[in-house]
């Protein structure tokens, strides 16, 4: 269990590099001009010396970055920006520590590569939201000398030592509003292959759990709005990590874990609604810490700073999830009798991706012979579903942003 700390210091060094990555770092100010529509990437900035140099991107929409090349490389590092479009490669002289940089296409996604002029490493990552009057993402890297290391004062002081550049502006640019793109929605029908899941009367859970995925698809691929992505669409067999990585490397914007429920004597009947609970939001964020895990790529930086950004990711996610898991209730129960206390919490592995929006929907009872009925029925799993689907309508015309933090992959 980690002890809890009091944020109001350590929330200033958040704050602080919020309101510095506006800007870049050092005396001298390089910027690559904006691109032309049809690009996600509005323009690179880099500032610094040979102590930090500091990297901007500035993006339409938010990214879950990752560093794909081994931490000891202190010659080169990449990163990969997975579902950002990017019209045509950009590059560049470095600043600082960075000789110089070029961002492409590469293998389905923008790669940044970035050549140190002498042994460096990535010390910080992080994604900056649209706010106060900035209309774009900011995904910023902050680059120090191989070696240095840094407490949470340590980069309290360094960031307050950093001046505020002011550019001179060439010509006025104008905001660039952000691209309609559709949302990605993972669905997840639980259990398959070899774990067949609760058996009913004459059905498997993993069979219901599958025709009911297909019947979401159908009815989100219907609207137009949205990519569909399932964890698996036959009947094989895909391990519980497996399924958050593929919402996670999707940079899904929802995650929804279709169930069937069982237990008791047969009677109980109706549906419910998990999201993640307390301990398993604590589970989550100790597996983000830890280096090889699904949920981070490499070892924190500072892990006081770490776990700030951690916490307030989740607090985010699980005030989302449970929005739309109310959103899922209101709308199926006019077709699908509903368990008393229906509006539940649990520590289940696929709800445990910090910074995607989660919820595990336990359809009926299997093991009750009208609930199984039900979830054999098609016309059933047709309304139901298409109401779940109106639910995820719901849930996004009501504006629901949110920015994942680029530290935790």
């Amino acid at each position: 269990m980690f002890r809890r700390f009091d944020v109001s210091g350590y929330a200033k060094v958040i704050l602080k590099a919020i309101t510095l990555a506006g800007c870049v770092c050092g005396s001298t100010l390089v910027t690559q001009p904006a691109l032309a529509a049809g690009s996600d990437v509005v323009k690179v900035r880099l500032g610094g010396d040979a102590a930090q140099t500091r990297i901007v991107i500035e993006l339409e929409k938010s990214v879950a970055a990752k560093i794909v090349t081994r931490d000891s490389e202190t010659d080169r590092q990449v990163i990969a920006l997975p579902d950002i479009d990017l019209n045509k490669a950009m590059a560049g002289q470095g600043q600082g520590l960075v000789g110089d940089w070029k961002l492409e296409n590469v293998a389905g996604s923008v790669r940044l590569k970035l050549n140190f002029k002498s042994g460096a490493k990535i010390y910080r990552r992080f994604l900056l939201p649209p706010a106060d009057g900035i209309s774009v993402y900011r995904y910023v890297i902050d680059i120090v000398p191989q070696g240095t290391e840094k407490s949470a004062d340590a980069a309290s002081q360094l960031l307050a030592s950093v001046p505020v550049v002011t550019a001179a502006v060439q010509a006025p640019v104008q905001p660039v509003a952000p691209r309609n793109r559709k949302k990605i929605i993972v669905i997840d029908a639980g259990h398959g292959g070899k774990d067949p899941g609760a058996h009913g009367g004459k059905t498997w859970e993993k069979d219901v759990n599958l025709a009911a995925a297909k019947a979401l698809r159908t009815a989100l691929e219907k609207t137009g709005r949205y990519n569909v992505i399932m964890t698996r669409d036959t009947d094989s067999f895909v391990d519980l990590p497996a399924r958050v990585r593929i919402a996670r490397s999707a940079n899904a914007d929802l995650f929804i874990s279709l169930h069937s429920d069982s237990g008791g004597d047969g009677n109980t009947r109706g549906a419910s609604i998990y999201t993640l609970s307390d301990s398993g939001t604590e589970r989550a964020a100790k597996k983000a810490l830890i280096k090889g895990d699904w949920s981070q790529g490499e070892p924190p930086a500072d892990a006081i700073v770490s776990r700030i950004l951690i916490d307030l990711t989740q607090r985010a996610t699980k005030n989302r999830s449970a929005t739309f898991a109310q959103l899922v209730m209101d709308n199926i129960g006019d077709s699908t009798p509903l368990l008393k206390t229906n509006q539940r919490q649990a520590g289940f592995v696929v709800l445990l991706a910090p910074d995607v929006p989660a919820v595990l929907l336990e359809m009926g009872f299997v093991n009750n012979p009208q609930d199984e009925a039900m979830l054999n029925d098609s016309g059933h799993r047709a309304v139901m579903m298409g109401q779940v689907a109106r639910a995820i309508d719901k849930y996004f015309d009501n504006s629901v942003q949110y920015a994942s933090f680029a530290g935790l992959n």
